[in-house]
């Protein structure tokens, strides 16, 4: 597929799967799906100033429920995929009917589908916490088949999650590693050499400063006559080496193999600046979890560090490579996978996480970014009005990204009546931001939508307030609003309506537009993401042979 186009999808990723990916299409594949937690999680929105906002809005329940499961169990049974059904089954047995049962049966027939599409040459990462990891691992056994399993990875964070008096505290994630095949591609990883190993095992310098060790080159097997041998040449001293004659003596010959001192024996120079450094191991404590003072915090409740995702990327696939993320979130899949120039697929289903995700790339890659398509968000009327008929909360996120606002969300002290979104603005040099309040109105308006809003205007002390509507307004309406007058920005700029109307049709079809002040920046949704460059193609990245 070397014409695959990046993508998002908006929807279900079981449907997205069957609807859009071919068979053996991908070559690495990401999932972050939730832990099965109970809980709710929510998008934290943050100030410039790094102060917390009192709003916060719901990005996802990590809720489970056998009622909503019992068809994709019936499916997987009746399918023919003997080892999922037979383990299904059984595991239904153990379980009975509850929340683990719902969880492990919609994974199980997710990961029916992503082995489907996976590659021969594909691996796939499936990140998860013990919550239910220990279930998880039997169900891809039965999906991948056992042969094909590669790792458990243990990704220790930096902070354990919670303290209790009966336990010990929680301080990892579990990453389950399969290939889809033997010829699966991996390439090891390595680490930063440990500042103790360096100094005890590299303690020599050259003249130009360069740090060197010493290794043994005999060779502990006695019985190899081809590498029994004089050396060094004329010193009578016959021993069993590592290396052949014509390489040990190229060696020495370049200066690699020295006599410490005399009557030594021969030992090899060893670069510090030439080697790779420490291989990674199934352990991982070297990347730090995210938190509130790193730049590429952007919110999202379970959002992973990109550190975590350059490395599996790097590992197990290559440039160009088509690299998926059924459970996308925030989006740190395709980013990393845009950063180091592989192509990209990412699926969610909360417009929440599709708005930040575009964001994310616009504010990460500018005009650097590689053409993608969104695929199930409306673009037409229709489309819009099916969206609100489905579900209103989704057609709301997706309504407010039209004019950059974000979701208001739900205030922890008192009620925020009216408000379905906030769009901040800077019009002069005080620092202050300002304020327009957004409603959004999927059935039928009338003049007391206007009115309504105009009070919450002067109820919150807003600046700007915005009815953005999928049905036509009214003549009184529109009239309504233009009684509101203006907002008159604090400088020269031109004044704007202090209260707009507009229509998700005029929006889609690009003929109607939010007027603004000259204001910079905008607040926009979800917080910034830090500017990054793409990595060098890998043609020129200038590597060195391996060492034979």
């Amino acid at each position: 597929m070397p014409d695959w186009k990046n993508t998002l999808y908006f929807g279900d990723n079981l449907d997205i799967l069957r609807r859009y990916v071919p068979d053996e299409s991908v070559d690495l594949i990401y999932l972050d799906p939730p832990f099965n937690s109970k809980a709710s999680y929510n998008v934290l929105f943050k100030e410039r100033s790094g102060a917390e906002s009192a709003a916060q809005i719901k990005a996802f329940d990590d809720f489970w429920h056998w009622g909503l499961a019992e068809a994709a169990y019936n499916e997987i049974v009746e399918s023919g995929e003997n080892k999922v059904s037979d383990l299904l089954q059984a595991l239904r047995r153990f379980l009975g009917t509850n929340d683990m049962m719902a969880y492990l049966t919609m994974m199980a027939i997710r990961l029916v589908e992503l082995r489907r599409v996976l590659k021969p040459t594909g691996s796939i990462y499936l990140h998860c916490d013990p919550t239910a990891s220990h279930y998880l691992k039997i169900v891809m056994d039965a999906v991948f088949e056992p042969v094909n399993f590669r790792n458990e990875i243990v990704w220790k964070r930096s902070q354990p999650k919670g303290h209790a008096y009966n336990r010990f505290s929680s301080a990892h994630d579990i990453l389950l590693c399969y290939a889809c095949s033997d010829q699966a591609v991996f390439y090891p990883q390595y680490a930063a050499h440990d500042p103790a190993y360096v100094d005890k095992f590299y303690k020599y310098q050259d003249a130009d400063r360069r740090r060197y060790g010493l290794w043994d080159l005999t060779n502990p097997n006695r019985n190899r006559p081809n590498l029994t041998y004089e050396f060094p040449p004329g010193s009578g001293t016959v021993r069993v080496w590592r290396w052949t004659r014509e390489r040990m003596m190229k060696a020495w010959e370049e200066g690699l193999v020295v006599i410490p001192r005399e009557g030594g024996v021969a030992r090899f120079k060893r670069y510090l600046d030439e080697q790779e450094g420490t291989p990674v191991t199934d352990i991982w404590t070297d990347i730090e979890h995210l938190h509130g003072t790193m730049r590429e915090t952007l919110g999202y409740p379970t959002q992973k560090p990109e550190a975590l995702l350059e490395r599996i990327i790097k590992a197990s696939s290559n440039e160009g490579d088509l690299v998926l993320d059924p459970f996308c979130g925030c989006g740190t899949t395709i980013a990393v996978a845009e950063r180091l120039r592989r192509r990209w697929i990412g699926i969610d289903i909360t417009h929440i996480a599709i708005t930040l995700m575009k964001s994310r790339l616009r504010d990460a890659f500018g005009p650097d970014l590689a053409p993608y398509e969104v695929v199930g968000e409306p673009t037409d009327l229709e489309s819009a009005r099916a969206l609100a008929q489905q579900d209103r909360h989704q057609f709301q996120h997706w309504a407010l990204q039209l004019v950059e606002a974000r979701p208001a969300g739900e205030v922890k002290k008192g009620a925020d009546r009216g408000i379905d979104g906030n769009l901040y603005f800077r019009d002069d040099n005080s620092g202050a931001h300002k304020r327009a309040v957004i409603q959004v109105k999927s059935g039928h308006v009338n003049s007391s939508c206007i009115r309504d809003l105009k009070g919450v205007l002067e109820r919150e002390g807003a600046e700007m307030g915005v009815l953005l509507t999928l049905e036509e307004p009214t003549r009184p309406m529109r009239e309504e609003a233009t009684a509101a007058g203006f907002y008159k920005p604090p400088t020269l700029a031109p004044q704007v309506p202090r209260l707009q109307i507009l229509t998700i049709g005029g929006l889609l079809a690009g003929h109607e537009r939010l007027e603004k002040p000259d204001w910079s920046p905008v607040v926009t949704t979800f917080d910034r993401a830090p500017r990054q460059e793409k990595a060098k193609p890998e043609g020129q990245l200038g590597l060195g042979e391996e060492d034979q």
